[in-house]
């Protein structure tokens, strides 16, 4: 009888500390990213009675006789299923979907957690704002070329979003067209002067129009804008001319960069000669001195404008030989007109959004968009091995693994929601069916000593 008053005992405070876990996860029904815990048990050793004994000629063998000593917690595992999202409209929200922790940074401690409930201090780090845990990841790089870049190999650092600041400005450096010209318009004679080539592409009517005229902005170093105009016309069949004229420019050349890099630039040159196959592809590209055929068909544009001794180069695109990609001849309307450049003036940092691979991308007051940073994600062989730190982190054991660090979407690590909380994932209706199976195995442990105690009174009566 004495066995079965520590068996009850070891039940009533083992169910009691399931209780104690089933209450920390209604508790905790509503903390962003929390993952709930499960008790699970086992038995005690066993008071073996007699052993096993195996058949002999005359007699079969015999079970063992054990006597059960009670139970035990067995483990109080985390469960890490996925929580709901939850729209919260915050930019600085941020929620993973699938697996993977943030990485945040105390001093030289490194902590894990699914709550994504960011902000900005400051100094422009992107903090927990509950205990200003800095979020780490990668902040972007500039190349040699002035672009930024985010380098996701490197080492994980604070992310820093620089609100308000300056984008310096940005010189053009190429203009790519992607364009058509109508084949069927008649040629433009040699013979006609300038004015009068000009009229003639010019012309209103379009059944006498017999060119085209493209303009695109482009800027110098400090970010000053220039009227870049290609006037375009139909030579003879499958040739065009295009010439070019800058606003405010001097010593404007035009030059094609011959085969194999052998080049022969004739100063004041404006002129470019296109070709194109009967199918409408462009095919060759040239000057008076050097001609491309082959790759990507392009011309540099060199200039001075006012103010800057340096010559300033823009790069051309016309598309590459053979396809459709560039400027094609087809007897569709004009829509020739360059699509891109990449230079820009000055601007301020107005805003910015986060992506679901955790790019962090600015928005500057010049209409460029620049990125800032990434969120780095974290993940575990063994994510149910790490342990809770408080205040929604995890930390790292031996039995979780070392933290496999990179971006989302990569190797198997999840997407990240911006503008969104994952909540926890706790299941009311399973912990109050739970709690009602622990109040009764809390409750039958109580009457076993009870019951065990009303047999001891009995046993102590025997004598009266």
């Amino acid at each position: 009888m004495m066995r079965s008053l520590y068996a009850g005992v070891s039940g009533l405070n083992n169910h009691q500390i399931r209780m104690d876990v089933i209450g920390n996860n209604i508790s905790n029904v509503n903390t962003y990213g929390f993952k709930y815990e499960r008790v699970s048990f086992q038995d005690m050793l066993s008071q073996t009675m007699s052993g096993a004994s195996e058949p002999k000629d005359n007699v079969g063998g015999t079970n063992p006789k054990q006597v059960g000593l009670g139970m035990m917690i067995a483990s109080v595992d985390k469960i890490m299923s996925q929580g709901s999202l939850q729209t919260t409209g915050k930019n600085t929200d941020v929620a993973i979907q699938g697996e993977g922790f943030f990485v945040l940074s105390s001093g030289d401690k490194r902590l894990f957690s699914r709550a994504g409930n960011f902000d900005v201090d400051k100094a422009g780090l992107l903090v927990n704002p509950a205990n200003g845990f800095k979020v780490q990841g990668w902040n972007s790089q500039v190349d040699n070329r002035g672009t930024k870049y985010i380098n996701s190999a490197g080492d994980i650092e604070d992310i820093v979003i620089p609100l308000y600041s300056k984008e310096p400005a940005r010189a053009t450096t190429f203009v790519k067209f992607k364009s058509n010209l109508k084949s069927t318009v008649p040629a433009v004679p040699d013979s006609v002067n300038d004015r009068e080539r000009y009229r003639m592409i010019t012309d209103p009517d379009v059944s006498k129009r017999r060119g085209h005229i493209t303009s695109i902005g482009v800027f110098d170093d400090q970010g000053k804008e220039y009227l870049l105009r290609i006037m375009m016309w139909k030579n003879s069949d499958n040739r065009w001319t295009s010439s070019v004229s800058m606003d405010n420019a001097e010593n404007l050349t035009v030059d094609v960069l011959g085969p194999e890099g052998q080049n022969m630039t004739i100063p004041g040159n404006k002129r470019l000669e296109i070709g194109f196959s009967p199918d409408g592809k462009i095919t060759t590209l040239s000057d008076s001195t050097d001609m491309q055929t082959k790759g990507e068909l392009s011309a540099n544009i060199s200039f001075r404008v006012p103010g800057n001794p340096e010559q300033q180069t823009v790069q051309l695109r016309l598309g590459e030989a053979g396809t459709v990609n560039g400027i094609t001849q087809y007897s569709s309307q004009y829509t020739t007109k360059a699509i891109e450049q990449d230079g820009y003036t000055m601007g301020y940092m107005e805003s910015f959004k986060i992506d679901n691979s955790g790019v962090i991308t600015g928005t500057y007051s010049n209409g460029v968009n620049q990125p800032l940073g990434q969120i780095a994600l974290a993940n575990f062989a063994n994510p149910e091995g790490l342990i809770k730190a408080g205040e929604n982190n995890f930390g790292e054991t031996n039995n979780s693994g070392a933290a496999l660090i990179g971006e989302a979407k990569i190797g198997g690590l999840g997407t990240i929601s911006a503008g969104t909380l994952e909540m926890s994932n706790v299941s009311l209706a399973d912990q109050f069916t739970d709690m009602i199976v622990t109040q009764r195995g809390f409750q039958a442990n109580s009457r076993s000593i009870t019951t065990s105690d009303q047999m001891l009174q009995e046993l102590l009566s025997l004598k009266r």
